[in-house]
């Protein structure tokens, strides 16, 4: 990353200097848009056929949000943009053509199986365990339409880990990093979805051995698994949610949430909340309201850092 570079020490490492979270990081970024054309006549490609949502302000939109809601701690930092002709290679060495995508999206079926993109030769194909080795860019992020073989988020590179995916195998790379999957089919929201469950695998392994009752744990409560604890929630269940995606409940809970705006000085305040509180079941509304109340404190709680942001971005924060 461009700023706070030396990755945190996690609990078990030794205590060294740790990144001020007031401190700016700048990931770098490589974005690759699939976006092949359709009617080789018209040079029409598959966005615009389909009146899908433009790319560029999906990353853009993305991208402030996540400023935003980090307090300005995470600031991406776009350093190459590239479209291809293409769809990305499956599993099995299947690529569909555009024409090919477009007949099974107009009837509604016959999608190749798998469906699983081929990472490791995608990424090589991009030289992205160079980049990445090299300093160059941090990040990967892909756009691609519904059935592009894409997970939400994954990890590759020494010792990648669990990130809402398996790891990606047979791929040699200096350095681990994130590849991100999004769809334009789909809005912010769901981009932002994506990135909550990054960050619910990526906190969620920086806590993975510490005791039950622990911080991470008390800040993903909600009602329906701890009647009357209530932190934050997850990305899927709000404090008051009953089921998955059960945002817009307008049932009241007791919630602790706004204790930890406060956090490591945590002091046990609880009010209660309902669905009014992250947009009444707006999608995009609701990750914000999520993501802002992820704690961002400087130094360490408890033998962890107390910006959590930073195990969220830096997969070298833990290990």
């Amino acid at each position: 990353m461009a700023s706070a570079r030396p990755a945190a020490p996690g609990p078990a490492d030794a205590p060294g200097a740790l990144p001020d979270p007031r401190t700016v990081v700048r990931p770098r970024v490589a974005v690759v848009v699939f976006n092949p054309v359709m009617v080789p006549a018209r040079g029409e490609r598959l966005i615009a056929r389909c009146r899908f949502a433009d790319p560029a302000r999906l990353a853009r939109e993305y991208v402030a949000d996540l400023a935003e809601t980090s307090g300005g701690y995470l600031q991406y930092e776009i350093v190459d943009w590239s479209e291809t002709d293409s769809l990305p290679p499956l599993i099995d060495g299947y690529c569909y053509s555009g024409p090919e995508w477009l007949a099974c999206w107009e009837r509604g079926g016959g999608w190749h199986d798998p469906q699983l993109a081929d990472y490791a030769a995608l990424l090589r194909a991009l030289d992205a365990p160079r980049r990445v080795a090299d300093g160059e860019i941090d990040e990967v992020w892909l756009f691609g339409p519904p059935y592009g073989g894409f997970y939400e988020s994954t990890m590759a590179g020494p010792g990648a880990y669990w990130c809402n995916s398996p790891p990606v195998g047979g791929l040699a790379c200096a350095r681990r990093f994130v590849v991100m999957g999004f769809s334009y089919e789909r809005g912010v929201g769901e981009m932002l979805e994506n990135f909550g469950h990054r960050v619910e695998s990526m906190v969620g392994r920086a806590f993975r051995a510490a005791p039950p009752g622990h911080a991470w744990e008390r800040f993903a409560a909600y009602d329906l698994v701890a009647p009357g604890q209530a932190g934050c929630g997850t990305v899927h269940f709000a404090p008051n949610s009953r089921a998955d995606y059960d945002w817009g409940n307008p049932a009241p809970v007791w919630s602790t949430c706004d204790d930890w705006l406060s956090y490591p000085a945590l002091a046990g305040r609880r009010r209660q909340v309902d669905c009014r509180e992250w947009g009444g079941g707006d999608i995009r509304a609701h990750h914000r309201w999520w993501l802002a109340h992820l704690p961002r404190a400087a130094g360490t709680h408890a033998g962890y850092l107390a910006n959590w942001w930073t195990y969220a971005v830096d997969p070298h924060a833990t290990r």
